[in-house]
């Protein structure tokens, strides 16, 4: 570690205003899950660390056909809660996978968010669910869409002096879905994963499908390819190896110091088959 200077403020405006005057000099701690090893690491050197675990951004409530989250909702809260559990169950199963006991009770969804890991389950997640992000600045407010919040590596579109608020979620009570992931060890970053998303309609044909992978691109990845492959036909195994396949073909993956991009590419695609088999299932049992 090395000296910095510490702000714990009042308010959200107080907040606003420590990270207007300080810039790329300032740093959020929320759960400190990602902060705090970037400092011991000294990856990041800021001069002043902005502790907003005193600001009310937690909370979980359901209104007008979406699910609501303050940004320093802990993962042990999506993980537990009965609210999240019956209006967005996909959201439940990511958040159970993120790290251990002790980082799912300290670390936050928006922090998580706003650090961004390509191979984190839920940045993925969020794509999947086509969440909506709210963003406070000095200036006012703005929403962005989960797909546009993830630029690339450890980047999104959130400015220095922005804080990331709240976070909500269209209900997906009518859906099937899965989060497969394969890890190095329980509770590391997801070498590749999964989160899918069936609709089925009266027929038992596909209305809706969603495909997002985390853990082979600089940001989560969605693929409309695979989705294509599925929307309006029956989900028969062929049909659903057949959306795998094309999901696993438009990935490129990189190789790393654990795995190669061809690993990674094959890992997909089984992890894909895997989450649209039981996202189908699911979507059955609701039928």
């Amino acid at each position: 570690m090395y000296p910095f200077e510490y702000v714990a403020p009042a308010s959200v405006d107080e907040a606003l205003a420590v990270l207007a005057e300080h810039g790329e000099d300032a740093k959020v701690l929320a759960g400190g899950q990602s902060l705090l090893p970037i400092l011991n690491y000294r990856l990041a050197k800021p001069r002043v660390v902005v502790d907003i675990n005193g600001l009310p951004l937690d909370g979980v409530s359901v209104g007008d056909g979406r699910l609501k989250l303050g940004a320093l909702t802990r993962h042990a809260t999506l993980e537990e809660s009965d609210e999240v559990a019956r209006n967005c169950p996909p959201l439940r199963e990511a958040a159970a996978l993120v790290g251990n006991v002790r980082v799912r009770t300290l670390g936050t969804l928006g922090g998580s968010l706003a650090h961004a890991d390509p191979a984190a389950e839920l940045p993925m997640a969020m794509v999947a669910l086509d969440a909506r992000l709210g963003i406070a600045g000095r200036s006012g407010r703005r929403t962005v869409a989960a797909g546009d919040f993830f630029t690339g590596y450890l980047t999104t579109t959130l400015a220095p002096d922005e804080l990331l608020t709240d976070i909500d979620i269209p209900v997906t009570r009518d859906m099937g879905w899965a989060v497969e992931e394969m890890s190095r060890r329980t509770g590391d970053f997801a070498i590749v994963a999964v989160a899918a998303l069936i609709r089925l309609d009266r027929r038992g044909h596909v209305d809706e499908a969603r495909m997002t992978f985390a853990g082979v691109g600089p940001a989560p990845v969605r693929v409309p390819a695979a989705e294509d492959v599925l929307r309006g036909a029956e989900p028969t195994r062929d049909r659903l190896g057949h959306a795998a396949e094309t999901a696993r073909a438009a990935l490129t993956p990189e190789s790393d110091a654990f795995v190669s991009s061809a690993y990674r590419t094959l890992l997909a695609g089984v992890l894909a088959r895997r989450a649209l088999t039981r996202a189908v299932a699911r979507a059955l049992e609701i039928r």
